[in-house]
């Protein structure tokens, strides 16, 4: 197929896993056997196609085969058996700053690496201030790499593959390190390769990330393909769910963003019966029930609670960092249950959103927007104000 940029057919690898080594060929002689191992496939019968200019991401469990599939395209890696076609000029951004000498300086570093990469000398040259420029490398050029930061080296490695000028882009993590405004140049340089109708194949746990660039998605379970479509339905079905059941119950005006290492699959405004409500008396408690899924370890997330006027004022909130119940490590799906007693709210319409933050509470993970409306009313006279707490009140003549 002559729009075909990377054709797999029926790949196979596998390692080795040793219980017992012979380190020395004396052990080896006096046991008079080989060590004992195991055969692992991380990869097994494998077989997928991606057309020219299709950006394709690779998502699953650690260990489910995403970057042995990566190092099998960059032919770092021989399957045992299968095929792999790949037609263009192919750039791999796997572990950035790898092949870096330390004791080179950060130019030197660049012929070096682009070289290994495919690029002649004339070409790294043309573009040096170009790479130079992306990496914000500034007085540092001429210094050891030794001497760099580890962001500094992450920089560095994706400018210069970055600007290989590759037909075929794969990327294995790469989008969720260094500081934000090198996230943010890194996603607008591969925005700007989707624009030219380059090839790209995103390996990555950040869900986000992956609905944002990449239309099609391949699900990836203990080296077996379990789904292939639309990015949406993937992820949806990767978290937990079905695209129709996460759509259920959310507003017209929901709103989702997160980085994506971990999901709100389901958010259920409930009475204590846990019986579907939407509509409350405000002396009336409720049960929140929210539903999770991490398919990376995260230790310290927290979840956050809120119910907002229509105005955005928000009326009431909670957390799991001031709860009994702190979520130490998510590592899988969960479920999240807040007993709320009456907030004798004034009447109107309110809107739930949850989010899940990570441990330093700066990234959110996921947030839901106004995922389900929840409309108040009450009894007797309405004062202003979004709380009716009752007050007592004592009268005398002076």
């Amino acid at each position: 197929m002559p729009d075909v940029a990377i054709e797999v057919d029926g790949l196979w690898k596998n390692f080795r896993m040793y219980h017992e080594r012979n380190r020395y060929i004396k052990a080896a002689l006096l046991r008079g056997r080989r060590a004992r191992y195991e055969e692992f496939w991380a990869l097994s019968d494998v077989t997928f196609s991606i057309r020219e200019s299709e950006t394709v991401g690779f998502i699953g469990a650690n260990g489910s085969g995403k970057s042995t599939l990566l190092k099998c395209l960059t032919r770092i890696y021989q399957p045992n058996r299968g095929s792999i076609r790949v037609n263009g000029r192919t750039a791999a951004l796997l572990e950035l700053g790898a092949g870096f000498s330390p004791e080179l300086t950060g130019r030197e570093n660049i012929f070096l690496n682009g070289s290994i990469l495919g690029m002649t000398r004339r070409d790294i040259h043309a573009k040096l201030d170009e790479i130079v420029e992306f990496a914000g490398l500034g007085d540092f050029l001429d210094s050891p790499v030794k001497n760099y930061s580890s962001g500094m080296t992450v920089r560095l490695g994706f400018s210069i593959a970055a600007h290989v000028d590759p037909r075929i882009l794969l990327i294995d993590e790469v989008l969720s390190v260094g500081d934000q405004s090198f996230q943010q140049r890194s996603a607008e340089k591969i925005e700007t390769f989707k624009r030219e109708g380059r090839t790209i194949v995103v390996v990555s746990h950040s869900l986000g990330v992956i609905e944002q660039l990449c239309q099609r998605t391949i699900w990836l379970n203990k080296g077996r393909i379990r789904d292939d479509g639309a990015s949406s339905k993937v992820v949806a079905a990767y978290s937990g769910g079905t695209p129709s059941a996460l759509t259920q119950n959310r507003e017209a005006g929901h709103a989702q963003w997160g980085t994506g290492e971990a999901r709100l699959t389901s958010i259920r405004i409930c009475d204590f019966a846990d019986n579907l409500i939407s509509h409350i008396d405000n002396k009336q408690p409720i049960r929140i029930t929210l539903q999770l899924n991490s398919h990376v370890r995260l230790d310290g997330a927290f979840i956050r609670v809120s119910i907002n006027s229509e105005n955005g004022n928000c009326a009431w909130s909670t957390s799991t960092q001031h709860g009994k119940s702190a979520l130490r490590v998510l590592d899988g799906p969960a479920t999240a249950i807040i007993d709320v007693p009456p907030l004798r709210l004034s009447s109107g319409r309110y809107m739930l959103s949850a989010s899940i933050w990570d441990a330093t509470g700066t990234i959110e993970l996921d947030h839901q927007h106004n995922w389900q409306s929840l409309q108040v009313e009450q009894s007797g006279i309405a004062e202003p104000g979004l709380l009716q707490l009752e007050a007592t009140w004592r009268m005398r003549r002076d």
